[in-house]
């Protein structure tokens, strides 16, 4: 069985709508995608933003209330503790990783309580230091997401988690571009391959692109992470649906990931089983251009290269030019000497 080395996340966010059985569906969602973790968002709305803290151009575009303030819109897209319980219960019964991304001291502290197998710090938090150097205490494997920041930021960051007590080994950095969805030429893949080289740390992407490409195409650069949102139907009402890829889609996603997994193969160059039968049909030998009498010498003239490559190869041309055949050979008959 291949190892499976790409630890694929389903964004479900907010996209619960508020609605706990919504968000039961989506960890059902997420588990028939073959995601390794379901995450959802833990926050209060007035510990993350104040009364009149204005939505952003795509929150308001996708929930159609331009009057709106976040904290309006945040208060009806929070779970509960008791939801918080129901639906880790529910991820263990269907096998599914649960994680939550906290955006206040509060919500932070109540996760640290769940003890939940990673963190997975936001875009939002990474100049947040007093958040980042309670994780980093609790030395347990860090996702942080990079949208919004340049590299001394992520240094420094870095830095923080690594000085409160954070392995580095326990650390990924995400690249991320916190636009929902991300233009295409705002994506920058190769940061992936940037932080690795860096920082030492392993790599990976949270997407917010539309379609399922780039995720794919972020294994090929040697992501370890990918977090994608995942939503029930694109067309639903809320800030992130129109980023996020529906359950087929996921499914396609994880898929195509697991595919490029076994095709990345381990980097030694070899001849493989599926290809070992075409070797000799496809290579060439030394065969005789028109007939040949015992003791003629070998020439350009009389020997050529020919399928298949059952005889003597043509890396020995030039030895072979100028001997004497110790035989008559006919018209395509395979040289030997």
């Amino acid at each position: 069985m291949t190892k499976i080395k790409t630890l694929i996340i389903a964004e479900a966010g907010v996209n619960h709508n508020g609605d706990i059985k919504t968000a039961k569906k989506l960890i059902d969602a997420a588990v028939y995608s073959g995601a390794n973790i379901i995450k959802f968002q833990t926050f209060s709305s007035v510990s993350l933003t104040t009364s009149s803290a204005i939505k952003s151009n795509y929150q308001i575009e996708n929930t159609h209330k331009p009057f709106e303030t976040q904290q309006e819109m945040l208060s009806n897209l929070e779970l509960s503790k008791d939801n918080h319980f129901e639906l880790i219960e529910y991820s263990q019964k269907n096998n599914i990783e649960f994680l939550s991304s906290a955006f206040d001291p509060k919500s932070v502290k109540f996760l640290d309580a769940l003890n939940l197998k990673r963190w997975k710090i936001p875009s939002g938090e990474i100049t947040n230091y007093p958040f980042l150097k309670f994780i980093g205490s609790k030395n347990k494997p860090v996702i942080l997401s990079t949208g919004m920041s340049n590299m001394d930021e992520i240094e420094q960051a870095l830095n923080i988690l690594l000085e409160s007590g954070c392995e580095r080994k326990k650390i990924t950095l995400l690249q991320c571009n916190s636009e929902y969805p991300t233009p295409l030429a705002d994506v920058n893949l190769r940061v992936i391959q940037t932080m690795k080289k860096k920082f030492n740390v392993a790599t990976g992407l949270s997407d917010h692109t539309i379609g399922i490409e780039i995720p794919i195409a972020a294994v090929a650069l040697g992501a370890t992470i990918i977090e994608k949102h995942l939503t029930l139907n694109r067309k639903m009402e809320g800030p992130d649906h129109k980023a996020s890829i529906e359950p087929n889609e996921f499914k396609n996603l994880v898929n195509a990931i697991r595919n490029i997994e076994i095709a990345l193969g381990d980097g030694y160059k070899k001849v493989t089983q599926s290809e070992l039968k075409n070797k000799i049909l496809v290579r060439k030998s030394i065969y005789a251009k028109k007939s040949i009498t015992k003791g003629e010498r070998f020439t350009k003239d009389n020997i050529c290269l020919k399928r298949p490559g059952s005889g003597i190869s043509p890396s020995f041309w030039e030895e072979i030019l100028e001997q004497k055949a110790k035989q008559n050979f006919n018209e395509d008959e395979q040289i030997i000497i």
